[in-house]
């Protein structure tokens, strides 16, 4: 006779338990859990079109494609640098791909210079590959940390009287 169960209870609290049973929401962020920060889709490069000449300076943490022109220096965590780009200015990136022209000195973990680049400049670096064809006048030096700061070259001893 007395019973918990709502079977038999009349009115619309039956339907609205079946309706919210059948259209699950999904999880909010919030309640996803620290797994939610791992599944966010990759940020799409920032591509600088051919037409495109900058003046002054860019940094990303992302990864940046330059096909026009930049005169400053550059930032970021991948950095390419197309058949038709002039850079001029520092190139700095933990993975720098020259495929263009950079006028200025290049600091990566690794560099990548293909058969159509051309620096002008000095290459600081901890790996490096210099494909057949490519031109390159300056220097190479490899370094354990070639992102940290200033270059590691002595500094000059003070004069003495």
């Amino acid at each position: 006779m007395f019973s918990k169960s709502k079977i038999n209870e009349p009115g619309p609290k039956a339907d609205t338990a079946a309706t919210s049973s059948a259209a699950p929401t999904p999880p909010k962020p919030a309640e996803m859990g620290a797994g939610a920060a791992a599944m966010k889709p990759k940020a799409a490069p920032s591509i600088l079109s051919s037409d495109l000449l900058v003046k002054g300076n860019l940094k990303s943490t992302g990864d940046i494609q330059i096909e026009g022109q930049v005169e400053g220096d550059v930032h970021a965590h991948l950095l390419t640098v197309g058949e038709t780009a002039t850079v001029r200015g520092e190139v700095v990136a933990d993975d720098v791909v020259v495929n263009g022209r950079v006028i200025g000195r290049v600091r990566g973990l690794k560099v990548r210079l293909t058969s159509t680049a051309k620096v002008e400049g000095d290459i600081i670096h901890k790996t490096i590959a210099i494909e057949s064809g490519a031109h390159f006048e300056g220097s190479v030096q490899r370094q354990d940390d070639p992102l940290g700061g200033a270059s590691k070259t002595p500094a000059p001893k003070p004069a003495s009287a």
